[in-house]
């Protein structure tokens, strides 16, 4: 159980996944202003999809992932103008940008970009030039794309014209060169939307306010409470439903302290996303986890001044009625904080690190009000029940301890998110899962009763229960230390998105493609090997600033059976859309796309982005396709898939369908004769 717990205060939910899509949330058009007979201010305007951000000139090139910065070009090559200082940008938005984990300066909705040229040659008639540019929105990033210009400076008027580009035999051959006969594509490319559910996170938000009832502060409210309105009524069926009503209250004001996240969510919809990635934040979330997790120990205790619930309770006392009982329920909220402020901020913080934000929270919250309110409103149903319960004594304050080592451990991913952003390398991927070995192993000697902690009662004998967490403890531990090597087993499947990624090591990893497999770069070259070793392809398309594939091929790719699947029974095939490496002159080509309009082949990513867009209709990475060297499409393309037996059962499917238009040994063997 506490695993799931676990799960659901740092939990990562991933977005909608679509398949066989084309992007194009970006528009250009341009004008140009004239100040005098020989100075002009050109105009590059860009129209944005919603979500969707395009990078400042300032973001250049590094060998971290990083986004593709805007570029202007201005073709002078007989000298007819001069350019008066540098390209000017808008504003723009300086944030944390949570794709590329850095601060970065981005433009949404639209951004106006101006150049002032000094006109040289008085014959000059119009000026071409060209954007080199990259988009991402919160999910994925597309190939990098450029637009050409003409602005015609014959008349007075502002003139738009499209730039054009002779077009060779040679061009048209090499254009054509990029189309494969795909075979299946009625088949397998399809467009599919994934629906995601919050059903999941108001369950595992149920379960934290399950833990939170076991608490010395709301456990022994319970009978009392119940007892206070089946017995305080007029009548029974009165009591009931007052007891039933302040259930309910319980309820509504966990989800209600959750509405003030949607205001802010309202203004503006990435603030919660920069509050996870803010680093500032992350310290101040660890300093307060550290800080739930003494108080949980016993050393001190955290609560809201007594003023409050003191105030709250002569109102519910004053008032009476419905409103009465609601402040009888902020009263719970109130005096219980010390016990569930630490697991609420273990939802709070796990919220804000997800890409749910305030719905996710609400869910949450929700699940979290319900659990805490249910057994007032079914005890006060079925008082009988009241019996049953256990009484209260030193294992509730066990479970709170329990507790404060779960916050102790959660601390560490705050101070772990904060690290990664500055790449202050203080708490690698084995300090990180060494810390949690520690903590594993404090809490196992203290339910085994070595480790004590100052509201912990005489010592006496060792419960059932304790005896079994301690146990439960110590396998969690063995299952935490092959984390601290550097072998296969050092990737913790159930802990995936907990500890930093497996590349933030302490050990130094040489590889020669993703996770060491062997992949070619080049799909004629991939292809000849396939057609060599008689095996199936699976084609990668990826990219150096794509987040979403290395989160691919660390947490999936590495899934052992994964990994076997791929290194023996497939050809990988890995092709960077935003490879930014020069093509030699033989190979660079205009190719003409659909609309009429054309685009410069000029470096391995044009070559490939255009090769995925063409063939297969889509243009988003990653994005993955099984086929055999005759272009049989083998299984559906597919996208990001963070689930590693629903990627495996693609590939094996995948394989098996390779396997059967395999020829039969018999067949050959008649062929041979």
């Amino acid at each position: 159980m506490m695993k799931y717990i676990t799960t659901f205060l740092i939990s990562v939910l991933f977005s909608l996944t679509t398949y066989a899509q084309v992007f194009n949330p970006i528009s250009w058009t341009n004008s140009f202003e004239k100040i005098d007979d020989s100075t002009y201010v050109l105009k590059f305007e860009a129209t944005l999809e919603k979500g969707w951000h395009l990078y400042s000139q300032e973001e250049a090139a590094t060998d971290e992932i990083a986004p593709t910065p805007t570029e202007f070009t201005y073709y002078n090559d007989n000298g007819a103008f001069e350019l008066i200082g540098k390209t000017i940008e808008p504003e723009g938005i300086q944030k944390f940008d949570k794709v590329f984990e850095m601060d970065i300066k981005y433009f949404e909705d639209h951004a106006l970009f101006t150049q002032k040229i000094k006109v040289l040659d008085p014959s000059l008639q119009s000026i071409k030039a060209s954007v080199e540019f990259g988009v991402c929105d919160d999910e994925k990033c597309l190939p990098p794309d450029q637009v050409e210009f003409i602005f015609s400076l014959s008349g007075d008027q502002e003139s738009i014209i499209p730039a054009e580009t002779e077009v060779s035999d040679r061009d048209k051959q090499k254009s054509e060169a990029l189309l494969i006969d795909i075979q299946g594509k009625e088949k397998y490319l399809t467009e599919e939307v994934a629906d995601q559910s919050y059903l999941t996170i108001f369950l595992l938000g149920f379960v934290g306010g399950l833990i939170a009832l076991l608490t010395p502060c709301v456990f022994p409210m319970i009978p009392l409470t119940v007892s206070f309105f089946t017995k305080g009524a007029k009548n029974k069926r009165k009591g009931t439903i007052n007891a039933i009503l302040y259930g309910f209250f319980i309820f509504a004001i966990y989800v209600l302290l959750s509405l003030p996240f949607h205001l802010l969510d309202s203004v503006d919809p990435e603030i919660l996303n920069n509050i996870s990635t803010n680093v500032t934040l992350n310290i101040i979330f660890f300093v307060i986890f550290i800080a739930f997790a003494f108080s949980f120990f016993g050393y001190y205790e955290i609560t809201l001044p007594s003023s409050w619930s003191n105030a709250l309770d002569s109102k519910a006392n004053a008032v009476g009625g419905v409103i009465g009982i609601f402040f009888m329920a902020l009263v719970l909220a109130l005096v219980s904080f010390s016990c569930t402020g630490p697991i609420l901020g273990s939802l709070l913080g796990g919220s804000l690190s997800t890409d749910g934000g305030a719905i996710q929270l609400s869910f949450g919250m929700g699940g979290f009000g319900l659990a805490l309110a249910l057994p007032f409103a079914l005890f006060a149903l079925f008082p009988n029940w009241l019996n049953s319960l256990p009484k209260s004594g030193g294992w509730l304050n066990t479970v709170k301890v329990v507790l404060g080592f779960i916050e102790l451990g959660l601390a560490f991913k705050f101070l772990s998110n904060a690290d990664l952003v500055e790449h202050w390398g203080i708490l690698k991927r084995e300090i990180f899962i060494g810390i949690w070995i520690l903590v594993g192993i404090a809490l196992a000697l203290y339910l085994f009763g070595v480790i004590r902690f100052p509201h912990d009662g005489p010592k006496g004998k060792l419960s059932t229960g304790r005896k079994s967490f301690g146990v439960i403890s110590l396998l969690f531990v063995l299952y935490l230390i092959p984390g601290l090597t550097n072998t296969a087993y050092a990737n913790l499947k159930l802990l995936s998105g907990f500890p930093p990624p497996l590349f933030y090591s302490i050990y130094d990893k040489e590889t020669h493609g993703p996770l060491g497999l062997n992949a070619y770069m080049d799909f004629e070259k991939g292809l000849q090997a396939a057609k060599a070793q008689n095996k199936p392809i699976m084609i990668d398309f990826t990219g150096w600033a794509c987040v979403n594939c290395r989160k691919m091929e660390e947490q999936v790719w590495s899934y052992p059976e994964v990994m076997q699947t791929l290194k023996e029974d497939y050809v990988l095939i890995s092709l960077y859309v935003d490879d930014r490496e020069k093509l030699s002159k033989e190979e660079q080509f205009n190719y003409v796309k659909q609309d009429g309009s054309i685009k410069k082949i000029r470096t391995v990513g044009d070559k490939w982005a255009t090769f995925q867009t063409l063939n297969f209709k889509n243009n988003s990475q990653p994005f993955y396709v099984l086929i055999d060297s005759q272009f049989n499409l083998l299984n559906t393309t597919t996208a990001y898939t963070p689930e590693a037996t629903e990627y495996l059962d693609w590939l094996q499917q995948g394989l098996k369908r390779f396997k059967e238009k395999q020829p039969s040994p018999l067949f050959n063997f008649q062929s041979a004769n």
